[in-house]
């Protein structure tokens, strides 16, 4: 009796080692983008479906062709990563490349950005129109606040609840380069102890709410306990651009501008924080 060998075709081999691939890039939180052969004429050194997927840094795994359109390829997509918007790239292989195949392709890149975790530290009216928005932005959310008649489904459908303690939630919290962390509490003593705890843990971002003179007090505690004081600067506080929000939904509204303009490392909006860190700026500092 003859034992049927396990044969793993090369297309779907490759079409394993996309998927395996963009399932790493999720997990660590790097921004990959994914290349598909959308289209084919004529001789092609790809089929139309060949995939590739490249990182920010140039790295890949498959490939779409190999050569100069390849080259091409890898640098749109690095472009495409960076604005976080696709792209098409048609190509004449011969006329546009100078390469010897004679056919033309269409390539389509769309940038793969992991979901972004954010946790708000408060379920107030507040965290209840923040929340609303950053779902909209397609954010992973979780609302911690030990009051369950606020912290409730209804407020925060779609949201991962925590109702124990704050303190303890942030002390076992192991946030990384996509968390970002928003303290929104009722209570400005647990405001401060979440600051003290979060500060320090590599977060991509840490808003807080509040005054100046609110920001101001905290940083000057937090440098007399002995804080470096270079973890400051973090700290996005009073969160959000100085757009004059007065209503919960306006505030909301400047949370989550400040938040995707760090995102996206650009923007001319003036964040409030600046303000705070005037106030509490030591006296000949």
């Amino acid at each position: 009796m003859f034992m049927m060998a396990h044969v793993v075709s090369p297309v779907l081999s490759a079409s394993r080692s996309i998927w395996q691939a963009l399932d790493q890039a999720a997990a660590s939180g790097e921004p990959v983008a994914l290349v598909t052969v959308v289209g084919v004429n004529g001789s092609a050194p790809r089929e139309a479906g060949a995939r590739m997927v490249v990182w920010k840094d140039g790295r890949t795994a498959g490939t779409v062709g190999g050569g100069t359109l390849e080259f091409r390829a890898i640098a749109a997509a690095r472009d495409a990563i960076a604005t976080g918007r696709p792209a098409r790239l048609s190509v004449h292989l011969t006329r546009d490349l100078g390469m010897c195949c004679g056919g033309a392709m269409e390539l389509f890149i769309e940038p793969q950005s992991p979901v972004d975790r954010v946790i708000l530290y408060g379920a107030g009216h507040v965290a209840a129109a923040t929340a609303r928005i950053f779902a909209l932005l397609g954010c992973a959310l979780e609302i911690v606040d030990a009051r369950e008649e606020w912290n409730s489904p209804e407020r925060f459908p779609g949201a991962a609840l925590h109702t124990g303690d704050p303190r303890a939630h942030a002390r076992a919290l192991l946030p990384d380069a996509r968390t970002s962390i928003l303290i929104l509490t009722h209570d400005h003593a647990l405001d401060q102890d979440l600051v003290e705890t979060l500060l320090p843990r590599p977060s991509a971002w840490i808003g807080l709410i509040g005054s100046r003179t609110k920001v101001a007090k905290f940083i000057l505690r937090l440098r007399a306990a002995g804080m470096d004081e270079a973890l400051f600067a973090r700290l996005h506080g009073p969160v959000g651009l100085d757009i004059g929000a007065l209503t919960p939904e306006e505030i909301a509204v400047s949370i989550a501008a400040e938040w995707v303009q760090h995102r996206r490392g650009k923007g001319t909006g003036q964040p409030m924080m600046l303000g705070a860190l005037r106030q509490a700026r030591p006296a000949g500092g």
